[in-house]
């Protein structure tokens, strides 16, 4: 547990979107053809639709181990779990369904999106190697004075796979490379993301 007096803020909390904020948003930017930050490329239009899609379908089939339910019902202190991310952002729509269920087992765990480019002083405090990759979840004591923990962007297998890729992608393009990436995130159902988390809130608890 680290003490804090970092850029994330009661107001900011309060002004954060709930998860069905965040997917009543993603869902209007879709129909509008629009999508969060500056770049409305047709590009990003397009990842933001297929995030929608993506992040329905796993509120509809996602699953959560019994050891970690367990866990996160033992929560015995209110927290704070805040995520930066974009609604054109592949990985956020992949994990943050995931994260949002885990809040879902506690009262006490107050679960809140925030845009990254909305918050660039936020998220220059939790840059990725030098980067502000998406998502980022900061975990939180309530009075916002104590960092339990940060996860992102995404599982350790995927941050590997894409430096390998990165220096040498072996003939593979871009697209089919992340066709590749969406492929692992069907086949591994979150499980690597329950294994990343799970020691990271079992820090948290008071023993």
């Amino acid at each position: 547990m680290e003490h804090v007096l970092g850029p994330i803020t009661h107001n900011i909390v309060r002004r954060a979107l709930s998860y069905p904020e965040f997917r009543e948003l993603t869902e209007t930017l879709v129909e509008e053809r629009k999508t969060t930050g500056a770049n409305q490329s047709e590009a990003y239009l397009e990842y933001t639709r297929l995030n929608h899609q993506r992040m329905h379908r796993w509120d509809k089939t996602l699953k959560i181990s019994a050891h970690m339910t367990d866990l996160v019902k033992s929560i015995e202190e209110h927290q704070v779990w805040l995520v930066i991310t974009e609604a054109w952002c592949g990985d956020g729509s992949q994990s943050i369904p995931y994260m949002a269920a885990l809040a879902d087992l506690n009262p006490l765990i107050d679960f809140k999106v925030i845009m990254r480019d909305e918050y660039p002083e936020v998220m220059d405090a939790y840059l990725t190697n030098g980067a502000r990759s998406i998502p980022k979840l900061v975990a939180m004591t309530a009075d916002l004075t104590c960092e339990l923990f940060t996860w992102g962007p995404k599982p350790k297998y995927l941050i590997d796979r894409q430096k390998a890729y990165k220096h040498d992608a072996q003939g593979l393009s871009y697209q089919d490379y992340l066709a590749e990436v969406y492929l692992w995130y069907a086949k591994n159902k979150n499980q690597d993301l329950e294994l990343e988390l799970f020691p990271l809130i079992q820090s948290t608890l008071i023993v």
